[in-house]
Protein backbone atom coordinates (compact mmCIF):
# COMPACT_ATOMS: atom_id res chain seq x y z
CA UNK A 1 0.00 0.00 0.00
CA UNK A 2 1.59 3.47 -1.33
CA UNK A 3 0.27 6.85 -1.14
CA UNK A 4 2.21 10.44 -1.34
CA UNK A 5 4.04 10.05 2.21
CA UNK A 6 4.33 6.53 3.45
CA UNK A 7 4.12 2.75 2.48
CA UNK A 8 2.22 0.25 4.28
CA UNK A 9 4.06 -3.19 4.08
CA UNK A 10 4.25 -6.60 5.68
CA UNK A 11 5.50 -6.04 8.90
CA UNK A 12 8.68 -8.52 9.47
CA UNK A 13 10.45 -10.16 12.29
CA UNK A 14 12.87 -7.70 12.26
CA UNK A 15 10.13 -5.04 13.10
CA UNK A 16 9.94 -6.85 16.70
CA UNK A 17 12.41 -5.05 17.83
CA UNK A 18 11.01 -0.99 17.03
CA UNK A 19 7.26 -2.19 18.49
CA UNK A 20 8.79 -3.03 21.43
CA UNK A 21 10.26 0.59 21.92
CA UNK A 22 7.32 1.68 20.79
CA UNK A 23 4.80 -0.06 22.95
CA UNK A 24 6.55 0.96 25.71
CA UNK A 25 6.02 4.52 25.90
CA UNK A 26 3.06 6.01 27.78
CA UNK A 27 1.80 7.65 24.72
CA UNK A 28 1.27 4.40 23.26
CA UNK A 29 0.19 2.60 25.97
CA UNK A 30 -2.17 4.81 26.83
CA UNK A 31 -4.84 3.80 24.02
CA UNK A 32 -3.55 0.26 23.69
CA UNK A 33 -5.45 -2.70 25.82
CA UNK A 34 -2.05 -3.97 27.07
CA UNK A 35 -1.84 -4.42 31.26
CA UNK A 36 1.81 -3.65 31.24
CA UNK A 37 5.17 -2.80 29.18
CA UNK A 38 5.29 -5.81 26.81
CA UNK A 39 8.67 -7.13 26.44
CA UNK A 40 10.87 -8.08 23.30
CA UNK A 41 9.63 -11.49 23.92
CA UNK A 42 6.25 -10.98 24.24
CA UNK A 43 5.96 -8.64 21.30
CA UNK A 44 8.04 -12.04 19.67
CA UNK A 45 5.61 -14.47 20.32
CA UNK A 46 2.87 -12.46 19.14
CA UNK A 47 4.03 -11.48 15.91
CA UNK A 48 5.05 -15.69 15.42
CA UNK A 49 1.48 -16.83 16.19
CA UNK A 50 -0.28 -14.39 13.88
CA UNK A 51 1.77 -14.29 10.57
CA UNK A 52 0.89 -17.26 9.55
CA UNK A 53 -2.98 -16.78 10.00
CA UNK A 54 -4.70 -14.55 6.88
CA UNK A 55 -7.11 -13.70 9.07
CA UNK A 56 -4.45 -11.99 11.39
CA UNK A 57 -2.56 -9.47 9.53
CA UNK A 58 0.74 -7.04 10.36
CA UNK A 59 1.99 -4.43 8.88
CA UNK A 60 4.64 -1.48 9.11
CA UNK A 61 4.00 2.14 8.15
CA UNK A 62 6.99 3.61 6.75
CA UNK A 63 7.81 6.55 5.33
CA UNK A 64 9.43 6.63 1.64
CA UNK A 65 12.53 6.48 2.73
CA UNK A 66 11.94 3.28 4.86
CA UNK A 67 11.83 5.08 7.95
CA UNK A 68 9.10 3.03 9.99
CA UNK A 69 6.88 5.10 11.84
CA UNK A 70 3.79 3.13 13.17
CA UNK A 71 1.96 -0.16 12.94
CA UNK A 72 -1.24 -1.86 12.07
CA UNK A 73 -2.92 -5.11 12.94
CA UNK A 74 -5.79 -6.55 11.63
CA UNK A 75 -7.92 -9.16 12.69
CA UNK A 76 -10.83 -11.01 12.36
CA UNK A 77 -10.92 -11.04 8.50
CA UNK A 78 -14.03 -12.90 7.52
CA UNK A 79 -14.13 -13.51 4.05
CA UNK A 80 -17.46 -15.59 4.57
CA UNK A 81 -19.13 -12.49 6.13
CA UNK A 82 -16.73 -10.40 4.66
CA UNK A 83 -16.35 -8.39 7.40
CA UNK A 84 -13.08 -8.03 9.35
CA UNK A 85 -11.75 -5.63 12.86
CA UNK A 86 -8.94 -2.63 12.53
CA UNK A 87 -7.35 -4.20 15.96
CA UNK A 88 -4.63 -1.26 16.51
CA UNK A 89 -3.46 0.93 14.53
CA UNK A 90 -0.50 4.11 15.77
CA UNK A 91 2.14 6.18 14.78
CA UNK A 92 5.11 5.05 17.16
CA UNK A 93 7.55 7.97 16.60
CA UNK A 94 6.70 10.73 18.52
CA UNK A 95 8.12 13.30 16.00
CA UNK A 96 5.43 11.85 13.85
CA UNK A 97 2.39 12.44 15.79
CA UNK A 98 -0.26 15.39 14.48
CA UNK A 99 1.40 15.28 11.10
CA UNK A 100 -1.33 13.33 8.74
CA UNK A 101 0.33 10.64 8.77
CA UNK A 102 -2.34 8.38 10.67
CA UNK A 103 -5.39 9.66 8.26
CA UNK A 104 -3.00 8.88 5.48
CA UNK A 105 -2.51 5.14 6.53
CA UNK A 106 -6.03 5.01 7.43
CA UNK A 107 -6.85 6.14 3.66
CA UNK A 108 -4.65 3.61 2.68
CA UNK A 109 -6.45 0.83 4.71
CA UNK A 110 -9.34 1.36 3.62
CA UNK A 111 -8.95 0.98 0.21
CA UNK A 112 -7.13 -2.29 0.92
CA UNK A 113 -9.96 -3.58 3.16
CA UNK A 114 -12.77 -2.48 0.77
CA UNK A 115 -11.13 -2.74 -2.88
CA UNK A 116 -8.68 -5.90 -2.11
CA UNK A 117 -9.71 -7.85 0.46
CA UNK A 118 -13.86 -7.03 -0.85
CA UNK A 119 -15.16 -6.25 2.92
CA UNK A 120 -18.50 -5.30 3.76
CA UNK A 121 -17.83 -3.85 7.03
CA UNK A 122 -14.53 -3.01 8.62
CA UNK A 123 -14.93 -2.18 12.74
CA UNK A 124 -12.48 -0.69 15.19
CA UNK A 125 -12.78 0.32 18.94
CA UNK A 126 -11.06 2.58 20.65
CA UNK A 127 -10.81 4.01 24.17
CA UNK A 128 -13.62 6.71 24.95
CA UNK A 129 -10.60 9.38 25.56
CA UNK A 130 -8.78 8.64 22.07
CA UNK A 131 -9.03 11.60 20.17
CA UNK A 132 -8.37 9.21 16.82
CA UNK A 133 -12.30 8.95 17.12
CA UNK A 134 -12.63 12.21 15.68
CA UNK A 135 -10.35 11.26 12.57
CA UNK A 136 -12.38 7.73 12.34
CA UNK A 137 -15.41 9.99 11.90
CA UNK A 138 -14.52 12.32 9.70
CA UNK A 139 -13.31 9.20 7.70
CA UNK A 140 -16.70 7.90 7.29
CA UNK A 141 -17.29 5.56 10.45
CA UNK A 142 -20.28 5.35 12.20
CA UNK A 143 -20.55 5.23 16.06
CA UNK A 144 -22.27 1.54 16.96
CA UNK A 145 -22.51 1.86 20.61
CA UNK A 146 -20.22 1.44 23.77
CA UNK A 147 -19.09 -1.50 24.38
CA UNK A 148 -18.96 -1.14 28.73
CA UNK A 149 -16.05 -2.03 30.65
CA UNK A 150 -14.63 -3.82 27.57
CA UNK A 151 -11.15 -3.38 28.34
CA UNK A 152 -8.81 -3.48 31.48
CA UNK A 153 -5.70 -1.83 32.06
CA UNK A 154 -3.53 -1.79 35.56
CA UNK A 155 -6.39 -3.57 37.13
CA UNK A 156 -9.13 -1.00 35.90
CA UNK A 157 -11.96 -1.22 33.73
CA UNK A 158 -12.79 1.42 30.53
CA UNK A 159 -15.51 1.40 27.76
CA UNK A 160 -14.91 1.39 24.33
CA UNK A 161 -16.10 3.04 21.68
CA UNK A 162 -17.46 0.16 18.49
CA UNK A 163 -17.36 1.98 14.98
CA UNK A 164 -18.08 0.71 11.78
CA UNK A 165 -17.61 1.76 7.98
CA UNK A 166 -20.11 -0.40 5.66
CA UNK A 167 -19.21 -1.18 1.73
CA UNK A 168 -21.55 1.44 0.80
CA UNK A 169 -20.68 4.51 3.31
CA UNK A 170 -16.62 4.26 1.78
CA UNK A 171 -17.94 4.05 -1.42
CA UNK A 172 -20.04 7.42 -0.27
CA UNK A 173 -16.83 8.79 0.95
CA UNK A 174 -14.68 8.66 -2.03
Amino acid sequence: MVSENIIIRKSTFNDCEIFTKWEQQDYIKEFLTINKERTYEEVVKEFVLREPDFTNQQYTIVLKDEKPIGRVYLSKISEESASMDITRIYIGEKDYLGKGYGKEAMVLLLDYCFNELKMERVSLDHYTSNAAGDLYLKLGFSYEGIMRNAAKRDNKYFDLHLMSMLREEYKKNI
